[in-house]
C-alpha cells in the first residue's frame, strides 16, 4: 500500500494518520465522560475529591448562576484562574451558558490583562480569593476594566491561605444557588468556545479563535495517537500542574484526561518536592510537563535514588526539551520522555515522538493523525523544499483555529497555517525544530539558529538552563550571546572555555561570542524561557 506521507511509514502497527474528528461540542464531551464514569473521582484538590458525576452537577449549578446574572448568549467572559476546580467548573460553565471563555495568566502583567479584557470584550471576570490574584482582579474592577467581578473561595478546598471576598464581587458559591432554566442556550459545533490569546511575540498578544469543532478535534488526536499506542491499564492519574489557561495545558491535560476518564491531581504551582511526592506516594501514571520543569527535576539531588515506578507515560511540551535533558531523565526515570511541538494556533497537536518504534530525540516527533506538515521556502511560501531542506513550517488539519479575533491578519497558504517556525522533516517524516524566524542571527552573513547553540551547551555538566539571542556586533552585524544558569554548586568558566568545549559541536559562524551567568533566567507564565524578555531587558 502507498502512504500519501513519509512519517506514516514510521507509525507502529494500529496506529493509522487518517482521522475522523468525533463531532459534537465540548459540552457533549463533557455528558459522554460524566455518564461513562460517574462514580470516579475527576479532581484532587487539597482536601477534597470531586467525582465526575459531582463535577457535572458543579457545572450545570454555575452555568444557571451565570444566566441569572444576565450572561447572552455568545458574550465573552474572562477566566483569571489556576489549577484550582474554579477553573474546570468555570470553563464548562460558561461554555454550557452560551458564553465563549477568554483565558488570563495570573502571571500577565496588569497592560497585558488590560488589552486582552478590552480587545475581547469581557467585561465579566472569574477569578479566587487567593492573595495573588483578588488583588489585580479589584484594581480591573476598580479601573473600570470589567464591570462585574465572581470570586471563589479557595478554602472550600482546603487550608490555603486566601482573602476575604469583598462585598463589590459576587460570592462564586451564590451562583451555585439557582434553578435551571427551562432550556439550555443553543450551542453547536462550530460555535466560538475559547479566544485563546498567543505570547505577544509579535507585538501585542493576539486571541486565536477555538471553536468546539477544532478543540474536541486536537483531543481526539491525542486520544487517538495515544491509545493506538498503549493497552488500557486501568484509569490514569494524571499531575496537572501545567496550567490550564495554556492551551497545552487546557487540550492535553484537561480536556484529553477528561476524555479518558483520567483523574487530575490539581497543583497550583510547580514545587519539585511536590511532584515528586505525586509520583511515589500519590500513584501518578502520567507528568506532562515543559522543558524546565525536567531541567529542575534533574538537578534535584539524589533524584537517582527516586522511585518512578508508578509513572507509565511522561512527555514535554511547549518548547523544544534540549535532547541532552531529555536523555539525562530518560536515564533516571527509564522511560522515553514523549514530547512533540504544537502553537496555540494547532490547538497543541502539531507533532510528537512515538512511544515505540523509530525515534530521534534531536526531533519533536512525526505529525500527529489528521495533521499535515510541510516545510516551505523561506522567500516564497509556495514552494515547499525536500526532505532534509530547512524553510518554515507550514501546518494544517482539522484542529487549526478558524482566524485571529477582530480580523488580525493571519498568514494562510492553499489553507495551510505558516507558523514562523524554521525546521525541517528527515527522510522518516520526523520533524525538526531549528528556530523561530524572528529569533533567527545573521552573523557575517550566514544564518545562525540560538537552539541548536542551546542544544549543544546543555551537553555542559555544569550548565542547568540556558538561552541565547542575537546581540548587536560591530564587525559581524549580530553575534550569538549566551545566558547561563549554573547546577548548584558548579564553577563558572570563561567565554574562551565554553567556545573551546563547543568547538567540535558548532561551526565556527555558531560559536558565542558573549557569554553571561546569572542566579535565574526569565521564564513565560507557562515556565518556558523566555528569549522575549531577556531580549527586551538586554536590547531595549
Amino acid at each position: 500500500m502507498t502512504r500519501p506521507h513519509a512519517w506514516e511509514a514510521a507509525y507502529p502497527p494500529g496506529l493509522r494518520w487518517d482521522f475522523a474528528p468525533p463531532g459534537g461540542t465540548l459540552l457533549d464531551l463533557l455528558a459522554e465522560s460524566a455518564a461513562a464514569y460517574p462514580d470516579r473521582v475527576f479532581l484532587e484538590y487539597q482536601a477534597q475529591k470531586i467525582t465526575y458525576a459531582e463535577f457535572a452537577g458543579f457545572v450545570d449549578s454555575a452555568a444557571a448562576g451565570l444566566l441569572r446574572l444576565g450572561l447572552e448568549t455568545g458574550e465573552t467572559i474572562a477566566l483569571y484562574l489556576p489549577n484550582s476546580p474554579y477553573h474546570p467548573v468555570s470553563f464548562f460553565a460558561v461554555l454550557k451558558a452560551g458564553g465563549v471563555v477568554v483565558h488570563l495568566s495570573p502571571l500577565d502583567a496588569e497592560r497585558e490583562l488590560i488589552h486582552k479584557l478590552h480587545d475581547s470584550g469581557a467585561t465579566t471576570l472569574i477569578t479566587t480569593n487567593l492573595p495573588p490574584m483578588l488583588p489585580v482582579a479589584l484594581k480591573l474592577l476598580a479601573g473600570g476594566h470589567i464591570t462585574r467581578l465572581i470570586v471563589g473561595d479557595d478554602t472550600e478546598f482546603g487550608a490555603t491561605p486566601a482573602l476575604p471576598i469583598p462585598a463589590e464581587a459576587v460570592d462564586f458559591s451564590d451562583l451555585l444557588n439557582a434553578p435551571a432554566p427551562k432550556a439550555w442556550p443553543a450551542v453547536v459545533a462550530g460555535d466560538t468556545a475559547v479566544l485563546q490569546y498567543t505570547g505577544g511575540t509579535t507585538g501585542a498578544p493576539k486571541g486565536a479563535i477555538h471553536t468546539h469543532a477544532t478543540l474536541r478535534a486536537a483531543t481526539g488526536i491525542y486520544h487517538q495517537f495515544y491509545t493506538a499506542q498503549s493497552e488500557p491499564a486501568g484509569a490514569e492519574r494524571v499531575i496537572a500542574v501545567l496550567p490550564f489557561f495554556h492551551i497545552y495545558g487546557l487540550v492535553v491535560i484537561l480536556l484529553w484526561q477528561l476524555h479518558r476518564g483520567a483523574t487530575l491531581l490539581l497543583h497550583l504551582r510547580f514545587e519539585p518536592a511536590a511532584i515528586l511526592k505525586a509520583i511515589e506516594t500519590r500513584g501518578a501514571t502520567y507528568f506532562p510537563g515543559v522543558p524546565t520543569m525536567w531541567i529542575a527535576l534533574a538537578a534535584i539531588p539524589g533524584i537517582e535514588n527516586r522511585d518512578f515506578s508508578s509513572l507509565r507515560q511522561l512527555s514535554s511540551g511547549g518548547a523544544p526539551l534540549p535532547p541532552e535533558v531529555a536523555r539525562r531523565f530518560q536515564a533516571l526515570a527509564g522511560r522515553r520522555i514523549g514530547g512533540g511541538w504544537g502553537m496555540t494556533e494547532t490547538a497543541a497537536a502539531g507533532t510528537s515522538h512515538l512511544m515505540m518504534g523509530a525515534f530521534n530525540p534531536e526531533s519533536v516527533g512525526v505529525p500527529l493523525p489528521g495533521v499535515e506538515v510541510r516545510i516551505i521556502d523561506l522567500a516564497d511560501p509556495y514552494t515547499v523544499v525536500g526532505p532534509g531542506e530547512r524553510g518554515e513550517i507550514a501546518v494544517r488539519g482539522p484542529n487549526l483555529f478558524k482566524g485571529y479575533w477582530r480580523g488580525a491578519e493571519e498568514p494562510f497558504v492553499d489553507g495551510f497555517f505558516l507558523t514562523g517556525d524554521i525546521g525541517m522533516l528527515d527522510a522518516l517524516g520526523m520533524l525538526h525544530i531549528v528556530d523561530r524566524k524572528k529569533d533567527m542571527i545573521l552573523s557575517g552573513g550566514f544564518n545562525v539558529y540560538p537552539t541548536t547553540i542551546e542544544a549543544a551547551i546543555y551537553e555542559h555538566e555544569a550548565v542547568e538552563e540556558c538561552i541565547v539571542i542575537g546581540v548587536p556586533d560591530a564587525y559581524r552585524g549580530q553575534a550569538a550571546k549566551a545566558f547561563i544558569k549554573l547546577r548548584e554548586g558548579a564553577e563558572a568558566f570563561t567565554l574562551e572555555a565554553l567556545r573551546a568545549f563547543l568547538g567540535n559541536k558548532l561551526g565556527r559562524h555558531e560559536l558565542p561570542a558573549a557569554l553571561e551567568f546569572r542566579e535565574a533566567l526569565p521564564k513565560t507564565p507557562v515556565g518556558k524561557l523566555s528569549k522575549k524578555a531577556l531580549k527586551q531587558e538586554v536590547l531595549f
